[in-house]
């Protein structure tokens, strides 16, 4: 007899997602549905509004991606009017999503995802001798020096776990699936996790100083308008500069000596996971292209991340983009429509209809109707996936040498198949591989903007006519978001905004059933994948996880009765 799964909320530090699972008598899932149940009504906020205002209040749609929301935004009205940016703008902008990147890429490996691999308790039975020769293999294996091979260090870290334990204090660690049958790691290399988890808390600040430095601030950075940035004293400053090069030096340090050595680790460890293809989903991947790499405009130069479409996982074909075949449909959203529309035209119009059966005192989400405050969005008549994994597998595809290096690099040194990339660790594996290369060119443009600035270039805003370019205009900004292609699109006319919509990389990848009844990217990536223990879905968390979905903020998880198994406080000054 099957069973119906609830996992709700299914994030860690962020909530709204809810995953609903039917596995049959093997413990395997045979349907699976993904929910957001918060309304995000930001477009509607927009409307009236003086479009030059819409990048501080778009950016308030996250509080992880504020800066990449803001400045999609403000490059939607730049598109609107033909606005090309200068030279020291698209570099300013191309380091501060850069670390953004980094940031976001880092804290979730290791404090989003990384306990779905890791099994923190395992760690209390590690040797610490043999962890720091583990620490040096695989560092080895990634080409670099360990990050820690100190075996006094890894003492400390595992005698300070082991206060938690006995006082039963886990905080944050508490209330986890410790034990699960599918944890693979052995106690050394637990260990290994749970020191880089605790260091990477305390690197994340750096990242965060990285962004305010061109930012202003973060979250929420304040420097970037319409034609320009703010930011001139810092890009006039080469200590500025040089602060910031000094930052990203470290963190990209950490990068390679930490990060990518653990990916190698966990990929080797559960490599018939990945040999399977388990968690690989659609196989359908998007990218919009991002990171402008020239000083052309808008749309019409080279990118860092190129353009495409990748369907069934065929490597041997690319599709070009066009942002003209994008829609979206809302039969199983909880908003009012008949039909798909594009997002110049979109409309969001709230229409909650509510659950569906209750039973043993659960409400089920009505999934034969509208179950999702997100719209499920679809690309020429296709659901796609987008992400760290589509970047890379569209980069690969397109032939793009420096995304084929990298890609090629890590599965050499791994020893392992193309095909492992089609799973939840290789879609894992793709954003190391891509946080590496970043961090890699981020040192070039730090170096080209220092040139630039002292070669006597402090360009930092291109003029324009605002009566003028905003009398009846329409544009999109589309980038590369690290969680996957995110896209703002405007409507202006008299100077005000008629129509905003935005479309966001969990909007792509959490979406329900579309109007042919076809899963989104969540739904189909766990079909297929066999659960240890229904009361521990530890399989569910790990592949929904690896989306790194982005929803809104929540900290507990219930079981499948509703009951509450967790709550966690989080100290927001990250101390350890």
């Amino acid at each position: 007899m099957s069973k119906h799964i609830v996992v709700d909320p299914i994030t860690r530090i962020e909530g709204h997602l809810r995953i609903e699972a039917v596995i049959d008598d093997n413990n395997t899932i045979v349907d699976a549905y993904s929910s957001s149940t918060m309304f995000r009504g930001i477009e509607t906020i927009l409307k009236g509004r003086d479009p030059r205002d819409c990048g501080l209040l778009a950016m308030r749609i996250c509080g992880v991606c504020t800066g990449t929301h803001y400045q999609r935004s403000i490059e939607a009205v730049e598109h609107a009017f033909g606005v090309t940016i200068p030279k020291n703008v698209r570099l300013v902008r191309n380091l501060i999503q850069g670390a953004l990147y980094l940031h976001d890429h880092v804290v979730h490996f290791y404090h989003l995802h990384a306990l779905d691999w890791v099994d923190i308790t395992s760690a209390l039975e590690a040797d610490p001798k043999k962890t720091a020769v583990e620490a040096r293999k695989w560092a080895n294996v990634a080409g670099e020096y360990p990050w820690t091979d100190s075996e006094s260090e890894f003492a400390q870290v595992q005698e300070r776990v082991a206060k938690f334990v006995k006082q039963g204090r886990l905080g944050i660690f508490g209330n986890g699936y410790w034990g699960n049958k599918h944890y693979k790691l052995t106690p050394e290399q637990n260990l290994i996790g749970v020191t880089h988890y605790l260091q990477a808390l305390d690197l994340q600040r750096d990242a965060a100083k990285m962004m305010a430095i061109f930012g202003g601030k973060n979250p929420h950075p304040q420097s970037i308008v319409v034609g320009g940035v703010t930011c001139v004293q810092d890009i006039q400053n080469p200590a500025r500069i040089a602060l910031f090069k000094d930052l990203l030096m470290k963190f990209r340090k950490f990068i390679k000596q930490a990060y990518l050595p653990d990916v190698y680790m966990a990929g080797t460890m559960y490599a018939d996971e990945a040999l399977d293809g388990t968690g690989g989903g659609l196989k359908n991947y998007m990218a919009y292209g991002g990171f402008r790499l020239d000083d052309n405009p808008m749309y019409k130069g080279a990118m860092l991340f190129p353009s495409g479409i990748v369907l069934d996982g065929d490597l041997s074909k690319v599709i070009d983009f066009d942002p003209e075949k994008i829609a979206e449909d809302v039969t199983h959203a909880w908003y009012k429509g008949d039909k798909p529309l594009h997002p110049f035209d979109g409309v969001t119009d709230p229409e909650y209809t509510g659950f569906g059966k209750k039973e043993n005192g659960i409400a089920y989400l009505d999934t034969k109707h509208k179950y999702s405050w997100i719209k499920s969005p679809i690309y020429d008549d296709n659901r796609v996936e987008v992400g760290p994994l589509a970047r890379m597998v569209v980069g690969v595809a397109r032939g793009d040498k420096r995304i084929g290096e990298y890609v090629t690099r890590f599965l050499k040194n791994g020893n392992l198949p193309t095909k492992v990339l089609f799973s939840t660790v290789g879609r894992t594996a793709a954003r190391a591989i891509e946080t590496e290369m970043m961090a890699d060119i981020m040192v070039e443009w730090t170096d080209e903007l220092a040139r630039n600035a002292a070669a006597g270039d402090l360009s930092t805003w291109t003029e324009f006519d605002f009566d003028k370019v905003s009398e009846n205009a329409k544009g999109y900004g589309l980038e590369e978001a690290p969680r996957g292609a995110l896209g703002h699109w405007v409507r202006i006319e008299n100077g005000k905004v008629v129509n905003y919509q935005a479309v966001v990389p969990s909007t792509w990848n959490a979406a329900p059933r579309d109007y042919k009844e076809r899963k989104g990217a969540y739904e189909a990536s766990l079909i297929g994948i066999k659960v240890a223990d229904p009361e521990q879905p530890l399989e569910i968390l790990r592949t929904v996880h690896s989306f790194d979905p982005c929803i809104a903020c929540a900290v507990h998880i219930v079981d499948t009765k509703g009951k509450e198994l967790g709550v966690y406080k989080v100290d927001t000054s990250c101390s350890i």
